[in-house]
């Protein structure tokens, strides 16, 4: 009986953080998630240092489609062109893509939820609308058709994909904002004169930053998905930049997929770890900032 009084002395003493933390420690998806997001930055951040890269120069004719071996452990494409070294600077590429897309639009839909949810009326029935609007398309469509009326390129899919995501965290705000507003405290600051820059940025959006940064997460995952998808079209990076999806839509255009299948296989296994590891690391975020497991 003592030792668990202790504990539970020692758990309503920690700090949400703290508790956070050791939630998140305990975390299986979570810790595995962490550990591949971090090794894919690492990657990135390095891949000019392990294996210097230019596109204009590095091909080998002589050395065209040949399996991994010693020299080229992933193989090299159908320019001779190591494919180790573009998958590892591709990196570079879709995690920027992905990362910049998502503050692009967590910033805007944030913002956008916040005002929604706190001043209601006519805010809310426009951003309502624009919100609906944007989700009446599957996501990956959307983007496509935005960058098909802009033209195709790496920046126009980074913008893509960040318009795509804005409906989460506008609806995702919103339901926050409109649930803490009724709360004594926020009633109290309204009372006491406080201004709505002051309620909006001290007393709501930290309420609503921990399913932010789950759905962040999450978020980098599906942006990294859909910024290959834009690639793999001809709508995102264009040729030499080695992005995953344009390799992928190399490998398949050229019908090097049976005869020469590494050249799809690692730019394909290098998206999928990239969203499995968001997406993990999303889940034990989930379940480390579950406001009811603080309590």
């Amino acid at each position: 009986m003592a030792s668990v009084a202790s504990t539970s002395l020692r758990r309503s003493s920690e700090t949400p953080t703290r508790l956070a933390i050791r939630r998140f420690m305990k975390s299986s998806s979570g810790k595995i998630g962490l550990v591949l997001a971090v090794l894919l930055i690492l990657l990135a951040l390095l891949a000019p240092v392990l294996k210097p890269y230019d596109p204009a120069t590095d091909r080998d004719y002589l050395n065209r489609l040949k399996p991994p071996s010693a020299s080229h452990i992933f193989g090299t494409d159908n320019l001779g062109r190591d494919v180790f070294t573009r998958v590892i600077h591709g990196s570079r590429i879709s995690l920027r893509v992905g990362l910049i897309a998502v503050a692009i639009s967590l910033v805007v839909g944030t913002f956008l939820g916040l005002v929604a949810g706190y001043f209601r009326g006519w805010l809310e029935i426009v951003i309502g609308w624009f919100t609906d609007i944007l989700l009446a398309f599957p996501s990956t469509l959307l983007a496509i058709a935005i960058v098909a009326v802009v033209g195709p390129s790496l920046t126009n899919a980074m913008i893509a994909v960040s318009i795509t995501q804005i409906p989460v965290y506008i609806r995702l705000t919103r339901s926050v904002v409109l649930s803490a507003r009724e709360l004594d405290y926020i009633q109290a600051a309204n009372a006491l004169g406080a201004q709505n820059r002051r309620v909006l940025l001290r007393h709501l959006l930290p309420n609503a930053l921990p399913p932010i940064i789950v759905q962040a997460t999450l978020s980098i995952g599906t942006a990294t998905l859909e910024t290959a998808a834009l690639g793999f079209l001809g709508l995102g990076a264009q040729p030499p930049a080695p992005e995953w999806g344009a390799m992928l839509s190399d490998a398949f255009r050229g019908g090097y997929a049976l005869n020469s299948p590494w050249t799809m296989i690692f730019p394909g296994l290098f998206i999928m770890i990239t969203v499995l590891a968001f997406n993990l690391l999303g889940d034990g975020l989930r379940d480390a900032l579950d406001p009811r497991a603080l309590k």
